[in-house]
Parts: structure tokens; sequence; C-alpha cells
């Protein structure tokens, strides 16, 4: 082997570790190659009264968990490569209070009721952990954005909120609709990144990591 080849790069791995198909159809629609995994065990998304002011850091750090989450998982493993591993959360905030999944189908009544007929925040944070591990030698780092855009709704009646949660979209969605869904018809117009509110801006991802679009 030529000292050129032993000083070549292993191989880009990206794992999306999410099970959304929202999150997933965005990757690859942006012709990113990857594969998907979660971390075998559920991630706290638990956040306290002060993270709970500012939810621009809150959801951050929910990303990050998630991605940090299974790096340890894959150190653990004793994995060897080169690994890039993207962590996400999305929400939906309305007045500084943060619109996470509904619990109950009077939670979900209750958001698009509060959401009828004004403009609300959707941030969606991106967590990126790099790991290189050759079996002897690990090393870590990782870098976490947000990215907002702001939806404005239609006034809501509610004969329609009920209709659209008649649906069955709204259960695991923060906010309790789907832009990309049956809530299209919920929203009047929106600014910014249509893909940060559906769940995952690929756009910045790219511009922020280019060497994405050349993994395996």
């Amino acid at each position: 082997m030529t000292e050129q080849q032993s000083q070549t790069p292993p191989p880009l791995k990206v794992i999306l570790a999410s099970k959304s198909p929202r999150r997933r159809d965005l990757l690859k629609e942006a012709g990113i190659k990857f594969t998907v995994r979660t971390p075998i065990e559920p991630v706290d998304e638990t956040l306290d009264a002060d993270e709970l002011m500012m939810p621009v850091e809150a959801v951050k750090k929910l990303a990050e968990r998630k991605a940090g989450a299974l790096i340890q998982e894959l150190i653990a493993e004793n994995s060897q490569g080169l690994f890039m591993v993207l962590g996400a959360d999305t929400m939906v905030v309305k007045g500084g209070e943060i619109f996470g999944k509904p619990r109950n189908l009077d939670d979900a009544k209750r958001m698009l009721g509060e959401l009828s007929g004004v403009s609300h925040d959707v941030i969606t944070a991106v967590s990126v952990w790099m790991l290189a591990a050759d079996g002897e030698n690990v090393s870590l780092a990782y870098r976490t954005f947000a990215d907002k855009s702001v939806v404005t709704f239609k006034e809501l009646t509610e004969e329609g909120i009920i209709d659209y949660l008649r649906k069955g979209e709204s259960f695991d969605k923060a906010g309790a609709y789907a832009i990309q869904g049956e809530g299209r018809a919920l929203v009047e117009s929106y600014d910014g990144s249509l893909d940060t509110i559906v769940g995952f801006p690929v756009k910045r991802l790219i511009q922020e990591f280019p060497d994405i679009v050349s993994a395996i």
C-alpha cells in the first residue's frame, strides 16, 4: 500500500437518528445517501422550566440529545469508520409558548384553536455529530443549528377543526398539524423554508456540511 493510499480517509456514512418519514423523504429528495437508526433506549425529551422559556435553545438541546444518544451507542459497539449522525427536533411556538405533540384529542383541538387566525413560529433544529474511529482512537465533534419559519393560519371554525382532527394526522405532529398533508388547508401563508416547517431544513444542512452530498 502506498503512502497516499494509507492516508485516504474512510468514506462518510450518514445516519439519520429519526424514524420520521418526513425527514427521511426530505433527505432522499436532496440526493443524500443515508441509513436510519434510532437509539435503542428512548431519549428523554423533558425540559425544565428555564429551558421552556428559550424555545430555540430547547429545540437545539433535544436534537443534540437524539444524535448524541446514538453516537454513544456507536462508540460502545466499537464501530469503526467515519460517521455523520443527524438528530432533529421541531417545535411550534406562539407567543413564547411551545406547542409540542398533542397529548390527546382535546389537546390537539386546543392547539388548533389557539393557532387559528394568527402567526406562529416553526423552529427545527439539526444536530450534526461527527465520529471518526479506527479501533484505537476516537475523534468526536458536533455542531447544532436552528432554522425558523413563520406560519399564518386561516380563521378556523370549530367544525373545521373537528373535521381536520378526524383525518388523523395531528397526533404525532408539533402544533397538531402537518403542512405537507391535509393541514395545508389550514394555512393562509408562510414565510421561510417549507422544509423547516415539514421538519428538516435540508438546504441549510447542505450549505453548512457540503461533504454530506458525497456520502456513501
